[in-house]
This record gives C-alpha cells, structure tokens and sequence, in this order.
C-alpha cells in the first residue's frame, strides 16, 4: 500500500531569520519541499504577523499542519527565543495558526533530525577520516550562526534517536595565553562569558575587539556582515587574526562536545559553516579538535562534515514531523 502524501507547513524559526516552505510527506519521509521563503524577523512584530505574511505570499490556502523549530528550549508557558525579541505560547499557537495538527520542536533538535535525511551527496568532509556516518552509534551536530546550536543524534537498530541540548551556553574555556587575555577582556561586559560568546556570527565582533583592545589599536566600524568579509578576505589583519582564533575555539568546542557525548562523528551546520569550509581543514580547527590528552589517538578517528543542504533546518522540521506521523 502506498501512503498518500500530506502537505504541513514547515518553520525554521532562528535569531535573524524566519524560514517558511510547504513540505510533502509520506511514509515516514520527507518527499520534497518547495522553495523557502525567507523573512527577517526583525520585521516582523510577532510569529503569527510573519505566518500570515507567508501566507499572503502563496496562491494557496495553508496546510492544516505545521512542523515549527525555533531557537528556544521547548519548555514553559512561554518561549523566548535566545536571539530573537518573539514570544510565543505553545498552548494557544494551534488555535491561533488554525491548524489541526502542530509540532514544536527546538532549532537544533530539527538539525538533528536533518542528519537521519541526510545522504553523502549532503555533506562536505573537513576533518579526520573520510568515511561516511556511523550506522550505529552517536553523532554530535554543531552550528555556529546567530547563536551556537547543539544536538546529538543516537542511531541505533535502524532508528534515529535527536537529542536536542543547549550545548552553545557550557563556559567557553581558554586554552592559551592570549584566549586568557580574551576571555578577562570580555569579563568586563558578560557576567559569564559562554562558548556562543565567541564561536557565533556576532562571537567574531567579540574576539576582534577584545584583540584590539589587547594590542591597543582602534576598531574599524562595520556592522558584523563587513567584519566577516574582512576577515574572510584578509583585507583586515585584526579580523583575519580574530577569525583564526575563532576556528581555533570551534575546534575546542567541537572536540569537547564529541567528547562529551561519546561521538562516533560530529556534523557541523548552521548560517557560519559554509563561509569559512574552505579555510576549516587548514587552520588549527583540526588541532584543537584533535588535542584531548589521553584521548588524542580516538579523537583523531572521527569524521568531520559539514552539511551542504541548502535548507536542513527546514528539511529537518519536515522530517521530524514525518517521523510522528508516518501513517
């Protein structure tokens, strides 16, 4: 028997952006998505205003379902995103959306989900073995973007287990001298300095003046846009030099959490990936990574990717809600 596909709305829902596709499922699978539709949140008032303007954008009525990720532990009366000025209320958003079925699930436990859909065409090797992902074991997925999201994935028996966690607040922790000096630098503004101080879109900014204010030298203005593509370009020393630290701190941080969570493999996503694969597999990233004392020689079997999927949040919402609903 064949099951008839069912059209949902799929929300990827991060700190600057809010992403909108219909997706068709069946059998468990996502069968296609259609093409995003990508909206800034700072323009927006609310969720439900940026809904309806996705649904003033169609030439259709909405689904009746909706698969949601947002950046925000689900848990509480309310959600506030992490990043984002938006509230939301899972115990009246269903009525409000006028939806007959609705799934609210966090950012990163949709990233998680994106990897169980994932095939190798998706994915760039960076680091370690070039090998494929583990059938069986546990796969540590990472992003830096607005913020820094974590999640890990437990495949076992044929079935893919997410765990979403909010890995990117664990302390950033210095490993030399001058991530000493950093990290007394950005004291003086955080009351606890987090690893998503750093290693995000906006950490750049925070490492690069933290350097200045170390070496004494002004900081160019610009917005973090223009910080990035100075720094990636190599047209501003500072930036270049904050940029390399921040590979640096990913490496750590990435190696930690594989650590920690017992990873056979780590995946790396989020808005930051793409921009800086080219420079990842010859900067200290695979050091860092690499370089956990006793275990430096398991460390160093595991594979590093980086999903090249244009949309996995919006794929892995899709596929989550698929997962629930595979009849």
């Amino acid at each position: 028997m064949i099951n008839k596909a069912q059209e949902i709305v799929a929300v990827d829902i991060g700190g600057t952006h809010a992403r909108f596709a219909i997706a068709a499922i069946a059998g468990g699978r996502v069968l296609r998505l259609s093409a995003p539709v990508t909206l800034l949140t700072s323009d927006y008032a609310s969720f439900t205003s940026s809904w309806d303007a996705f649904g003033r954008s169609l030439d259709q009525p909405l689904p009746r379902a909706a698969s949601i990720a947002v950046a925000s532990p689900i848990v509480g009366d309310v959600l506030k995103l992490t990043n984002n000025p938006w509230v939301i209320r899972p115990a009246s958003l269903q009525q409000e959306l006028h939806l007959d079925a609705l799934m609210l699930l966090n950012d990163f436990g949709a990233m998680g989900h994106a990897v169980s859909h994932m095939t190798a065409a998706d994915l760039h090797h960076l680091t370690g073995p070039d090998i494929a992902l583990p059938e069986t074991g546990i796969i540590t997925v990472i992003g830096p973007g607005t913020g820094f999201g974590v999640a890990h994935v437990l495949r076992q028996g044929g079935t893919a287990h997410v765990i979403a966690c909010e890995g990117g607040h664990i302390d950033f922790a210095p490993l030399d001298r001058l991530e000493d000096a950093i990290l007394v630098h950005l004291r003086k503004r955080y009351r606890r300095v987090s690893v998503e101080r750093l290693v995000s879109g906006p950490g750049l900014a925070n490492i690069y003046e933290a350097l200045a204010a170390i070496e004494g030298q002004a900081v160019q203005t610009g917005d973090d846009k223009s910080l990035w593509t100075r720094a990636i370009a190599g047209t501003d020393r500072l930036a270049r030099a904050a940029l390399d630290r921040f590979c640096l701190s990913l490496g750590a941080v990435a190696g930690d959490l594989a650590l920690a969570h017992g990873a056979s493999a780590v995946v790396i996503t989020g808005g930051i990936g793409p921009r800086i694969a080219e420079l990842l597999p010859h900067s200290g990233f695979a050091d860092r990574f690499v370089a956990k004392g006793r275990f430096e020689r398991m460390m160093a079997d595991i594979p590093v990717k980086l999903i090249t999927h244009p949309q996995p949040g919006l794929l892995g919402v899709a596929a989550a809600f698929a997962a629930a609903h595979p009849g």
